[in-house]
């Protein structure tokens, strides 16, 4: 059965598409609006492995909050809907990134409990026409729409690009660690409770 999904949303705010397929080879393409934004949704689809592609369209000539953050609801559902009831998952995932004087980590459970603990330096400014705070807010989105927690550390760094960058990086190879099918489980819910 494929693990694959497509999500559509539109509000007064944003309209957006999202097709995500957990098997793929990191294929597909980011267009939203925000430049950086689509950079770093380009590493989340490279470096997960997780072909994705997000067509938004959103009032960016405000600012790019309510097309992120609505990127990460609609990204969040998508992972929910093509991941099912979870069987055969690793389920966790966890990476260390480091991007020069960056050194950012990403713990995650595909629990089906969203929670987010987001630890690094203050967020504060803009790359390009992105506002640097709203990495936050797109984890935050996308842990409570696809069930996930998501611990976040950046233990070192100064440069904001660097920063979010390494963020993104992390989460990606995490993501991708706990989606892939642990062979082992003979097709299980990896859980005592045997539902996730």
């Amino acid at each position: 059965m494929a693990r694959a999904a497509k999500i559509a949303r539109k509000t007064r705010e944003t309209e957006i598409t999202v097709e995500v397929n957990l098997d793929g080879s990191g294929k597909g393409s980011a267009t939203t609006g925000v430049p950086f934004f689509d950079h770093m949704l380009d590493h989340l689809r490279v470096h997960s492995m997780i072909d994705m592609t997000v067509n938004a369209k959103g009032d960016v000539e405000v600012d790019g909050h309510h097309t992120v953050e609505d990127v990460g609801i609609c990204l969040g559902k998508a992972l929910a809907e093509s991941l099912a009831e979870k069987k055969g998952i690793t389920r966790y995932g966890a990476a260390s990134i480091p991007m020069n004087e960056t050194l950012a980590e990403v713990s995650l459970d595909v629990s089906g409990r969203p929670f987010v603990v987001f630890q690094a330096p203050k967020l504060a400014g803009k790359v390009g026409e992105f506002d640097v705070e709203l990495a936050e807010e797109f984890i935050r989105a996308l842990a409570n729409s696809g069930g996930l927690t998501i611990h976040v550390n950046v233990r070192a760094g100064t440069n904001m690009h660097h920063i979010v960058e390494a963020i993104f990086k992390a989460l990606a190879r995490a993501l991708g660690q706990a989606v892939c099918p642990d062979p082992r489980l003979g097709g299980a819910v990896p859980s005592t409770k045997e539902v996730l």
